[in-house]
């Protein structure tokens, strides 16, 4: 792990690409360059055939200076550093301040190159990779560049740890609407790679973003409190606000009674072995409602005669007394 320091005096931590993968992408960009300077050289022989030699011998050290040489510093200057060879194995040539490589850096690698990898084999390179702490070569130390690694091992991201149990609740009265966006992204990320980061580098990081954290809230860090677990209860306590918000207070009430139905009443539980008759409902009828009432109590109805005294007519008729 090498660390960089910007012109913000920022520091990064890079991983400076070892011998073996930059040999593998030198040996890739090489196999390429050949082959294209080849066909080229075939078509410029194949057209150029009626010119005299020394003609021919200065096209071909043109073409071996646009295409070996041009070549590769017009690659990595209009891909900030990433040749065939380097994109296929994850590297990147970046300036020793971490910034991307530009005309120049490019052009006296390129230069450098052609002596050291190309005119001794690549022995020079070897011999300078391997001497180097961060493996640079000639190239790099007179360009002031670095080959880094952009692959990293892949690790399970994006996940923000919980804080301790006992400060769950403790920051609730943050006012945390002065918090802008960039703050909050940036202490996610923390929280998520803190597990990789060197533990000095990842100390110093918490402790600045809590303590941009507490400017913004108007609260400061708690003493005692680590900067990370801060960092973990207020980023909590905003996701629980979120999600608050988003699902609001859940309240259950009896749906409202829909029009002509009948009115339900509940009566308590009979007690036990006492046996009662089941209600009777009423019958849904088209129209008004049909609320049962108490049962009509029928007019009392002298008993009918099934056949007449003797001493009266037929007809049934009785006349006054």
């Amino acid at each position: 792990m090498s660390e960089l320091v910007t012109g913000e005096a920022v520091a990064l931590e890079l991983r400076p690409a070892r011998l073996p993968s930059r040999a593998l992408a030198v040996l890739l960009d090489l196999v390429v360059a050949v082959f294209a300077y080849v066909f080229v050289s075939v078509l410029l022989l194949a057209s150029t055939a009626s010119l005299d030699e020394a003609a021919q011998t200065a096209l071909s050290i043109a073409t071996f200076l646009l295409v070996l040489v041009g070549g590769p510093i017009a690659v990595e200057t209009l891909s900030h550093g990433r040749s065939l060879g380097k994109m296929a194995f994850g590297l990147r040539v970046v300036r020793d301040d971490g910034g991307p490589i530009r005309f120049r850096h490019a052009l006296v690698r390129g230069a450098v190159g052609v002596v050291e990898i190309l005119m001794t084999l690549g022995v020079v390179a070897c011999i300078a990779s391997l001497v180097s702490a961060r493996g640079r070569r000639v190239g790099d130390v007179f360009a002031g560049t670095l080959v880094v690694r952009e692959r990293i091992p892949v690790v399970r991201a994006g996940f923000v740890p919980p804080p301790p149990p006992w400060l769950a609740g403790r920051f609730s009265g943050l006012d945390l609407s002065g918090v802008p966006d960039g703050l909050w992204l940036a202490v996610r990320q923390y929280l998520t790679r803190m597990g990789q980061l060197d533990p000095q580098v990842s100390v110093g990081m918490a402790q600045r973003l809590a303590d941009d954290l507490a400017a913004r809230t108007g609260a400061p860090v708690p003493q005692g409190l680590p900067p990370a677990a801060f960092l973990a209860a207020v980023v909590h306590e905003r996701q629980s606000r979120e999600a608050r918000q988003a699902l609001g207070p859940v309240a259950f009430a009896p749906p409202p009674a829909q029009p002509g139905a009948a009115a339900v009443h509940r009566h308590p539980a009979p007690p036990a072995g006492v046996w009662q008759q089941p209600p009777v409902q009423a019958a849904r009828l088209p129209g008004p409602a049909y609320l049962p009432g108490p049962a009509p109590v029928a007019p009392s109805v002298s008993p009918v005669r099934d056949q007449p005294p003797a001493d009266r007519p037929a007809t049934g008729f009785a006349p006054p007394a």
